[in-house]
């Protein structure tokens, strides 16, 4: 066996072993690697429960790449939003500073909390306030990131512990909104497949 596969064989054994402690919502904090000289192969590696870093959060249009999921735990259709590569619930503990990136090519996002909910379902308000104003501080109840521009990203820390529903505020009525937990060892829900190009 070649060296370079038996490298990619102990690096997929680590990450499936991390993996298995985990669960969707309740265990460890998930980051996304893509494999050297492999750039169609992203593993998802599980961090030590508790522990506070960093991650992006990925924003654009669900019809611009990242597609829609209707998410059972959730009972809600989530779009727009993503820690990976498709649209799906976010999940990171508290204190973990993110980078929220507005992957479009042309288009204007921000991320807003529109209300803190105790658990599933996620009921989507229909119309609610949102704002452009930036609140500044940490992401929590009321946050609002203002507007970020195509290929631009914004960075905050995550607050207190709870679970938000966040959307766009030039975007929520076209399906931009998804779930945040934030909680200790917290993890990404399922993701969408690509939408139709």
């Amino acid at each position: 066996m070649s060296r370079k596969l038996a490298a990619l064989f102990v690096a997929v054994a680590a990450i499936a072993l991390a993996a298995c402690g985990g669960r969707y919502g309740n265990g460890a904090a998930g980051a996304t690697y893509a494999l050297p000289g492999m750039p169609d192969l992203t593993m998802t590696a599980t961090l030590p429960k508790g522990d506070a870093g960093t991650g992006t959060i990925s924003e654009e249009l669900p019809s611009e790449g990242l597609g829609t999921i209707d998410d059972p735990n959730w009972s809600a259709v989530l779009g727009g939003f993503t820690q990976q590569n498709f649209s799906q619930a976010l999940g990171f503990p508290p204190g973990t500073k993110i980078t929220i990136k507005n992957i479009s090519k042309n288009l204007h996002h921000t991320l807003n909390v529109v209300k803190k909910i105790k658990g599933p379902p996620a009921n989507f308000p229909q119309s609610p306030k949102l704002t452009l104003t930036p609140s500044g501080g940490k992401l929590q109840k009321g946050y609002a990131s203002g507007s970020i521009n195509p290929g631009s990203s914004v960075t905050v820390t995550l607050g207190k512990k709870g679970i938000y529903l966040i959307g766009c505020f030039y975007h929520y009525g076209s399906g931009m909104r998804t779930v945040l937990v934030v909680a200790n060892g917290a993890t990404p829900g399922p993701q969408a497949t690509a939408p139709a190009r």
